[in-house]
């Protein structure tokens, strides 16, 4: 049965809570729509944290960041609505999302937004 898009993010334990790590999650299939025009926007989004408790699931992940294809978002609103959405389910020592838009009219857009606890 194949899966469906889900906002459900999911987490497990950190296995090494006691020491700083990076985890580092490339999505280069990410799209979304534009909210002006209705046309697909595609991006390459980077997520790059430091746990502390817990660790983001993967498949959730995946769903979660699938469920923004049908619906329109400006790039800088969409990059800061996955970090807000992380950071309020992991509480991570730090957190950085980088979402590298494909070139529309002429013009690329990278948008960077970062929490640090």
């Amino acid at each position: 049965m194949p899966s469906q898009p889900s906002k459900q993010l999911e987490t497990f334990p950190n296995p090494c809570p006691e020491r700083d790590y990076e985890i580092r999650f490339d999505c280069p299939e990410f799209t979304c729509v534009c909210p002006k025009t209705g046309q697909p926007d595609f991006a390459s989004i980077t997520i790059t944290y430091v746990p502390d408790e817990v660790c983001v699931e993967l498949k959730s992940l995946k769903l979660y960041l699938w469920s923004f294809r049908d619906e329109g978002h400006f790039h800088e609103a969409v990059t800061n609505r996955i970090l807000d959405d992380l950071v309020q389910l992991t509480r991570p020592r730090r957190m950085r999302i980088v979402g590298d838009f494909n070139v529309r009219g002429g013009i690329r857009t990278v948008v960077t937004a970062e929490h640090t606890a």
